[in-house]
């Protein structure tokens, strides 16, 4: 069933320049897209949006962690290593279980979307969008996209439930970065999201 997922989604590829353009844009820059919206969160955001950043970035070297461990316990080779597919951006031949990309993706995405509603939604939108691009360019199998989901979904309610006692964390932070003169400082807290 894995295989025939994979096949259904990864012979389009190649057939639709517009959709395959789509998916190696996704490939390639879903992460740096998610790393320019926090930023944006960052510069422009409350000291609760400032605080939603550093959780997500825990969340997500906490999801990438998780990967490299299941990858030297778990060896899975990737689709275009054991099957004919159309792989349209080359890759080494490493474990493909779980996906990394799809991992940082929703990892990120559900630790905003646990905060901030609308922004999280549009991030987790992206995360589908990278998991698809995932299978799509040949990289991977839809159950190493699925077990990646389940990773960034653990870690982000892991980090969200116990925020309370990371709090120093990102409060540390949002205070060393208000004493850097010259950028934009921290607004007062608000209780709307």
């Amino acid at each position: 069933m894995n295989y025939n997922i994979f096949q259904a989604i990864n012979q389009l590829a190649g057939k639709h320049p517009f959709m395959d353009g789509l998916m190696v844009f996704t490939t390639h820059y879903a992460l740096i897209v998610y790393a320019i919206v926090l930023l944006l969160i960052w510069f422009f955001g409350k000291e609760q949006h400032k605080h939603s950043v550093v959780y997500a970035a825990i969340t997500g070297g906490l999801g990438l962690f998780i990967n490299f461990v299941i990858g030297h316990i778990y060896y899975e080779p990737r689709p275009f290593v054991t099957h004919k597919v159309h792989l349209l951006i080359q890759h080494a031949k490493d474990a493909s279980f779980p996906s990394d990309h799809t991992t940082g993706a929703f990892s990120l995405a559900f630790a905003v979307l646990m905060r901030h509603r609308k922004i999280g939604s549009s991030m987790l939108l992206l995360a589908i969008l990278t998991g698809i691009s995932r299978i799509y360019v040949g990289h991977h199998y839809p159950y190493d996209v699925f077990g990646s989901i389940i990773v960034g979904l653990f870690v982000s309610t892991l980090i969200y439930k116990f925020s309370s006692l990371l709090n120093p964390i990102p409060q540390t932070i949002v205070n060393i970065y208000n004493q850097i003169p010259l950028v934009p400082k921290t607004k007062q807290k608000s209780s709307q999201y």
